[in-house]
């Protein structure tokens, strides 16, 4: 199923769309998620997540036989669309839809795809369980242990920058299952039950005042054997189906985003009339065009069976420097009041229009999910076939 449909379909599906969007989005979402508790800004996410499934919007990447389905060139239209109408962002359902669903229908078993996947759409709530205080970027440098005990493991250790931790129903859990082995090696890939017995989830508050970052703490947490995802000691190779989504299927919505309201926010602030702002403004316009291409033959080429081996890593290094470049000149041009005026909706993006907290919050993208440096390796040596950096002596 290429990018190109008949443009007469695709008119009618975005006639359907644009029409649901203006009865569907509540016009006031912004103001009434300001300042808002944890207990409803969950209640408004899970809502929200089921008026988008009720549609067939909620996961038009996922295979129909699960939900989802639709053409490529209609996802673009769908994401196009709910930017355009400023719709709230998919917060909590994000790691759900994204990365367990891809993890689950690349290396997941019958039974593991069966109960989780509808219990997703259901409202089911995803936390991902990777990094640790020293493992970060060096992500196969992580020290949770996992020990095989009867017909389970008995796992302990710690995790960090846990996203949405405290709402989470389960996590993808990355734990060593042979402390022998080399790094990449001895990892497994665990479905941990966050109820779990020895579970503790701390909120960690970060610099723009919220606690959306979590450390999980892990003390003989016994998770089942049939919780395991692929092999015991394959886990790095299950994991890059989770960071292939992170960094890549994930995009088309960012960007369109970021290309709707992210811009439109820029515009109506900047001083046009003024030469260098509105040369500043092409640049980006220019910029947002090339993200929307790459991204489109990214997810192209996903279904095609084709992506390369470091394209997922080229968008997501491409849309979050991007991000960063246009909330710092949102924040310079914005003046005192971007600093000072502090407040921004629960279930916003990283293109809210609150252009200080945006920007600190692109950090988020830069950082995390493999640094930009990290992606440049791999688009260096994955990509371009350079050779390895040497190892540190």
């Amino acid at each position: 199923m290429g990018i190109e449909a008949d443009s007469t379909d695709l008119d009618r599906f975005r006639a359907d769309v644009r029409s649901w969007c203006e009865e569907h989005i509540p016009p006031d979402w912004r103001a009434t998620q300001t300042g808002v508790s944890d207990e409803e800004f969950a209640r408004f996410q899970k809502a929200w997540f089921a008026e988008l499934h009720a549609a067939g919007y909620a996961v038009p990447h996922w295979p129909s036989e699960w939900g989802g389905g639709l053409p490529v060139a209609e996802q673009i239209v769908l994401y196009s669309e709910l930017a355009a109408h400023d719709a709230p962002r998919l917060v909590l359902a994000f790691v759900g839809i994204h990365h367990a669903a891809s993890t689950l229908l690349v290396a997941g078993t019958d039974e593991q795809r069966a109960r989780h996947l509808p219990a997703i759409l259901d409202g089911e709530i995803w936390v991902q369980g990777f990094s640790e205080p020293e493992a970060g970027s060096d992500l196969a440098g992580l020290r949770t242990t996992a020990r095989k005990d009867g017909d389970g493991y008995i796992v302990n250790g710690q995790k960090l920058w846990a996203s949405g931790g405290k709402h989470a129903d389960w996590c993808l859990l990355l734990a060593r299952t042979d402390p022998e082995a080399p790094k990449r090696k001895g990892i497994s890939y665990f479905l941990l039950d966050m109820t779990t017995a020895g579970v503790e989830v701390r909120p960690i508050r970060n610099a723009i005042g919220d606690s959306h970052f979590c450390e999980i703490f892990l003390n003989d947490v016994r998770i089942p054997a049939a919780n395991l995802v692929g092999a015991e000691n394959a886990g790095w190779q299950v994991a890059q189906a989770t960071l292939g989504a992170e960094r890549g299927m994930t995009m088309l919505e960012l960007a369109e985003r970021l290309g709707n309201a992210g811009f439109r926010w820029l515009v109506k602030l900047c001083p046009i009339d003024d030469p260098v702002v509105a040369d500043r403004l092409a640049q980006f316009e220019t910029e947002i065009t090339g993200l929307r291409g790459l991204c489109r033959r990214l997810v192209e080429n996903a279904e095609a069976g084709t992506t390369g081996p470091a394209d997922a890593s080229i968008v997501k290094l491409y849309y979050s420097e991007l991000l960063q470049r246009m909330t710092n000149f949102g924040a310079e041009i914005a003046g005192l009041p971007a600093h000072t005026e502090l407040v921004k909706s629960a279930s916003s993006g990283w293109e809210s229009g609150s252009w200080m907290l945006d920007f600190i919050g692109s950090w988020e993208w830069t950082i995390p999910g493999g640094s930009s440096e990290i992606q440049r390796t791999i688009i260096a040596e994955r990509g371009l076939g350079l050779p390895r950096e040497p190892s540190a002596v």
